[in-house]
């Protein structure tokens, strides 16, 4: 469920996620097959020509190696995925909550409750006033996760009272399903907007996504850190994401013409990153290292880790033609 105008390859290429990935997965294991134009002209089919079985154990995982590889090693020209049947009944509500720990915490227990739930989206509580406003629909002020069920009639109904626990047990209100499509598209619609939202804070200022993502029993403590250091730094940046996978986004907002904003903002993603790292995370969970967080993957891989990347994209790319300085 990808946001904006983005591509199929284009996703692959930067490993990227969306919000239905807390039961379906990310792009990673989604891409049975790549066609890839390697550097020097040659065309690979990362699984061989033609093939598309849903797991395999024939060499090298060349397909997991392009996934999340930023151009660095090819260009992705074709991808062959896995689908995925449309459930037959779909609910999705709005629960708000006293805090951001309380929303994070409901998140977890969810998932130990093995819940299937299909979406749990994070929005905290400037992120629900941004998206409310901007979307009409007038969300309190507060804390906030999107859920959304799939299943059979039968199954949502027992999904939904176990949810319904849960949220109130960590404080929850609000909880009102919508299983009509015009109803839940204009929910989704309004957290597919969240960038624009953010944007509308501060009209004529920048934004800058960063996320990060750490295990999910972990994820209240680093959620509430972050939210206290956002607070610390007087910076602009409303919380939001697919929390079901332990992954959130800081959308932030500043003023690009202000040096001492932008260090602030820059010293901030970075504080973000080892905290995620400290965590046993990761310092980006769905839209690659690119430019900004190469000094964090050092920090993430050790040095025999990054070693063994820059002799892969040697082997690959001994010219350094593709996507010259990013990731490595």
């Amino acid at each position: 469920d990808p946001g904006a105008d983005a591509s199929l390859c284009g996703m692959a290429a930067t490993g990227a996620s969306g919000t239905n990935a807390v039961r379906y997965g990310t792009m990673r294991p989604n891409v049975l097959n790549l066609r890839v134009v390697l550097p020097d002209g040659r065309l690979l089919h990362t699984a061989g020509p033609g093939r598309q079985p849903r797991k395999r154990a024939a060499g090298y995982d060349l397909t997991s190696l392009f996934v999340g590889s930023e151009g660095t090693l090819g260009f992705l020209t074709q991808a062959t995925l896995r689908l995925h049947p449309l459930p037959e009944a779909t609910a999705a509500t709005i629960a708000s909550f006293p805090s951001v720990g309380a929303a994070v915490a409901c998140t977890v227990q969810v998932l130990q409750a093995a819940v299937p739930v299909a979406r749990i989206e994070f929005l905290d509580e400037v992120m629900a006033d941004a998206c409310g406003r901007f979307s009409g629909m007038g969300l309190p002020v507060a804390a906030t996760l999107l859920l959304e069920l799939h299943g059979s009639r039968r199954s949502l109904a027992e999904q939904q009272q176990q949810t319904e626990e849960i949220v109130r047990q960590n404080g929850g209100s609000g909880l009102a399903w919508a299983e009509g499509q015009e109803e839940r598209e204009r929910l989704w619609s309004m957290r597919h907007n969240a960038w624009y939202a953010a944007l509308a804070l501060r009209p004529g200022c920048q934004g800058y996504s960063t996320d990060a993502c750490v295990p999910i029993s972990r994820l209240p403590d680093v959620v509430v850190e972050t939210k206290q250091d956002l607070q610390a730094s007087n910076i602009t940046g409303p919380m939001v994401g697919h929390v079901g996978d332990g992954n959130f986004h800081c959308i932030l907002i500043f003023n690009s013409q202000d040096p001492e904003e932008a260090q602030r903002i820059h010293a901030f993603t970075q504080r973000l990153g080892r905290r995620a790292l400290a965590a046993g995370g990761t310092c980006t969970g769905e839209h690659g290292v690119g430019l900004g967080k190469r000094a964090l993957l050092q920090e993430e891989l050790g040095p025999e880790g990054l070693d063994t990347l820059r002799s892969i994209k040697a082997a690959l790319d001994p010219h350094n033609l593709m996507n010259p300085g990013k990731v490595l």
